[in-house]
């Protein structure tokens, strides 16, 4: 699909130039020094010829057929320039020049055209305003980056071409590879998305790195995603997630979320490992991209130092994986081998004066242990301390071995020499035991993720019809809220169970309602212009009179016309009251990137307060419905504490399909909040107490 971007026959440079400070002249300049083997075609009418080579007016007066053109001008003369590689039938186009939307309005009109142009020839185009591509495999730098980075199995894409020059020149200093780098720049066309589908396809690239400002199409970004990483690790670091939050909502549901919500889940579901820092990026990167895949989460630690070898223990507890006991067979090897002073448990401390054949006595027995799933060696630079010869011991070892070995080589100076050794080996080091921990944890996130099975979307049957009534109606007469007067309706046709419950225009019908039900009952404030009722004493729980509920009615009215002047106000909704069970909340919020966020998290009036809220971007599965409750930090609430009865998970699960069902179905739905839906024990079922939502005006 990308072929011609990353093994192009033949490169045209539109903008070349002879001058040394020009873009045009250092990219031209770094697809020659790196030992691009096509042709290369300089394009610049001013010029005969450049750096050697024959340079043309035009790529239209190039003789030979052009994979790949690269636009190096000023943005007023992009888009005849782009016209002419259409002509010229060229298939994929880097467009470095800035000046288009990023530069306001007239440049995002710009944009358009240039968006208008390649698609008008069929061009793929990545850019504008970028720094460019860099495949290693082919020895093609077509970027105005110094220098070639090394190549290596890492495929990098950045929404950010500064970063990218960081980036590139961390690569140089060593220590890290790539087989491909992709600046996109302002996205107009070619976006991570269709990289990662070219990537997850490249043999050349074992894991595959983003930094990601922004996604445009969220659902297809996350189908995409998903089926990318079943193949290979796929990570990301995300900036620029908390200015979106604070937009004004009036959901609960819409108060928790935001674009950290929206992209956590997304990552979640598409199995993107996310990483908290760039740092973390690389860190992680080095690990997959390096080492055998890690088969279990049993980590052993081959240490000199007791501290750190605490330190990393530590570490890899919180990160949740396993420090686990050796094999007899194993700690009688190490016991009868080490000196007295060593400890043959776990981690295993060779001690401060071990030589590198004792580092590498250690490290073999560990690795045959089959309790250990991989290790990490810890070397701290002290008298006898062989780091050298210690570093192409564990180098040796990692070569022969199918489990992960990570270096902790710390210090500074005196410890270089043996991180270039490990780095030549292919094993990658971390500084403090935190990180190589962190690192294998992201190992074994990838590796749950594989091994947990994916399952589709369920279907539920449902009955549309009377929900696009009741849209359809309160849209004609302007309004865009729906209380749960009439959201009963909507909870009905999606099968929801709801108690009874019925308007009441007067205390006297609110009276007769009640008997009809039987007391106690609850009594809510119904107006299509109070959402939160609670906050101006809009409900009534627990009436068990008739003149309780004249004087709830009678109050309600009173406080509604007070706090909010001007509210239509069509009564009070009489319902039964219902006992028991604990309250959940089911939410969504409609997120601009991904579309509809559903949350769930326990219900009542503390949920904003407490945030321990799980979100998921709809639709989606029964596995993954599963998942939200049990991420909430409260769910051993719902199993049941102190002898009480496990609340019913399967009426939780059934309760979130049918959320996500009917957002999706109507997309005119931006917020939404079940709070509560009250839980019944194990095998009881589920019931939605009160329900509002908003939908889009049209």
């Amino acid at each position: 699909m990308l072929e011609t971007f990353f093994t192009p026959q033949s490169v045209a440079v539109v903008g070349a130039s002879r001058d040394v400070e020009k873009l045009g002249y250092a990219v031209l300049n770094n697809i020659i020094i790196s030992g691009f083997a096509g042709k290369i075609y300089p394009i610049n009418p001013k010029a005969d010829e450049i750096l050697d080579l024959k340079a043309y007016p035009s790529v239209l007066d190039v003789p030979d057929p052009i994979d790949l053109a690269v636009i190096v001008i000023p943005a007023r003369f992009v888009l005849a320039a782009l016209e002419e590689c259409g002509q010229k039938k060229i298939p994929s186009v880097v467009v470095i020049s800035a000046g288009f939307r990023e530069a306001g309005r007239e440049g995002l009109e710009q944009e358009m055209e240039l968006i208008k142009i390649a698609q008008k020839h069929n061009i793929r185009l990545i850019g504008p305003n970028c720094l460019g591509i860099i495949n290693t495999n082919v020895n093609l730098n077509a970027t105005f980056a110094a220098g070639m980075p090394p190549g290596g199995p890492i495929a990098f894409m950045s929404q950010s071409g500064a970063l990218g020059t960081a980036v590139l020149d961390m690569a140089m200093a060593g220590r890290i590879g790539f087989s491909k780098f992709v600046s996109l720049g302002n996205k107009a066309d070619v976006s991570e998305i269709d990289l990662m589908a070219a990537w997850g396809e490249d043999e050349n690239s074992r894991v595959i790195l983003m930094y990601v400002e922004g996604v445009p199409a969220g659902q297809l970004f996350i189908e995409t995603a998903k089926k990318i990483t079943r193949k290979k690790p796929v990570v990301a670091i995300k900036s620029g997630v908390t200015a979106s939050g604070s937009r004004a909502v009036s959901s609960h549901t819409g108060s928790l979320a935001g674009s950290e919500a929206a992209y956590k889940a997304a990552f979640n579901q598409a199995g993107i490992i996310r990483a908290a820092s760039m740092e973390a990026l690389f860190d992680y990167a080095r690990a997959f991209a390096y080492q055998p895949p890690l088969k279990g989460d049993r980590i052993a630690i081959v240490t000199n130092a007791g501290g750190p070898g605490i330190l990393a223990t530590d570490a890899l507890e919180r990160d949740g994986l396993q420090i686990p006991r050796l094999s007899r067979e194993t700690t009688e090897k190490l016991m009868a081998k080490l000196p007295g002073a060593a400890s043959a448990a776990n981690p295993v401390d060779v001690l401060g004066d071990a030589l590198a054949d004792r580092f590498e006595f250690a490290l073999q027995e560990v690795l045959n242990d089959p309790k250990v799933d991989g290790v990490i060696v810890i070397v701290t630079p002290q008298a006898m301390t062989e780091i050298e010869a210690t570093a192409h011991a564990v180098g040796r070892l990692s070569k022969k071995a199918d489990k992960p070995i990570l270096g902790c080589f710390m210090g500074e100076s005196r410890i270089n020499a043996g991180i270039d050794a490990l780095w030549e080996y292919g094993v990658p080091n971390y500084p403090y035991p935190e990180r190589a921990a962190d690192a294998l944890a992201a190992m074994s996130a990838y590796r749950k993720e594989q091994e947990r099975r994916i399952f589709g979307v369920v279907p539920i049957d449902v009955d549309k019809e009377p929900v696009r009534e009741l849209f359809d109606r309160v849209l004609d007469e302007g309004r865009v809220s729906i209380g749960d007067a009439e959201a009963w309706e909507v909870l009905k046709a999606y099968g929801f169970n709801v108690p009874r419950s019925r308007l009441a225009a007067t205390p006297e019908e609110a009276v007769d309602i009640a008997e009809e039900f039987g007391y106690p009952v609850v009594m809510k404030i119904a107006s299509p212009d109070i959402l939160h009722k609670t906050d101006v004493g809009g409900v009534k729980v627990n009436l068990r009179s008739p003149g309780d509920v004249r004087d709830a009615f009678d109050l309600m009215i009173y406080r509604a016309g007070r706090y909010v002047p001007g509210a239509r106000v069509w009564g009070c909704q009489v319902q039964e009251m219902v006992h028991g069970g604990r309250e959940v909340l089911l939410g969504m919020s409609r997120d601009p990137q991904f579309g509809p966020l559903v949350a769930f998290g326990l219900g009542g009036i503390y949920v904003e307060a407490l945030k321990d809220v799980s979100f998921r971007v709809a639709p989606f599965s029964p596995r993954e419905a599963d998942e939200m409750i049990r991420e909430i930090r409260a769910y051993r609430l719902l199993e049941g504490v102190r002898g009480e009865p496990p609340s019913d998970h399967m009426a939780m699960v059934d309760a979130l399909l049918r959320i996500s069902q009917l957002v999706t179905d109507f997309p005119e739905i931006v917020e939404l909040d079940i709070n509560p839906l009250m839980v019944f024990e194990e095998g009881r079922g589920a019931m939605a107490i009160d329900m509002r939502l908003v939908c889009l005006n049209r």
